[in-house]
C-alpha cells in the first residue's frame, strides 16, 4: 500500500468563534489532532486521564495552566502531563496547532 501524503493546511476551516479539531492520526495509543482556534476560543477546562503533548504551528495563544498563564508563539510546545487543568485563555486568529494525546 503506497502513503498518502497530505497537508497539515489544507482544508482549514475559517472560525468566527470556538475551534475545530480533526484528528489526523490513531495509533495504539497515540492519537494526533490538528486543532484551528478562532480569536474567540471556548474557555472550557480541560483535565484528562491522558498525556498531551502541543506544538503551536502558526498564532499565538495564553493557557491557563493550573494557576500559571503561559504565552505561546509559532514553534513553542509543551507537554500537559494527565489531570493537569489547563484551559485556552486567547488567541489570535485562525492559531493552527498540533496535539499529541498518549494514552
Amino acid at each position: 500500500m503506497m502513503a498518502k501524503v497530505q497537508n497539515l493546511f489544507d482544508n482549514l476551516p475559517f472560525l468566527v468563534d470556538g475551534e475545530d479539531f480533526s484528528e489526523l492520526l490513531r495509533c495504539e495509543n497515540v492519537v494526533i489532532e490538528r486543532i484551528v482556534s478562532s480569536d474567540r476560543p471556548y474557555h472550557k477546562i480541560y483535565n484528562q486521564d491522558h498525556h498531551e503533548w502541543i506544538i503551536l504551528i502558526e498564532g499565538e495563544t495564553q493557557l491557563k495552566i493550573r494557576d500559571d498563564f503561559i504565552n505561546l508563539k509559532a514553534g513553542d510546545y509543551l507537554f500537559i502531563a494527565a489531570q493537569t487543568p489547563h484551559q485556552v485563555i486567547k488567541t489570535s486568529p485562525n492559531c493552527i496547532w498540533l496535539a499529541i494525546h498518549i494514552y
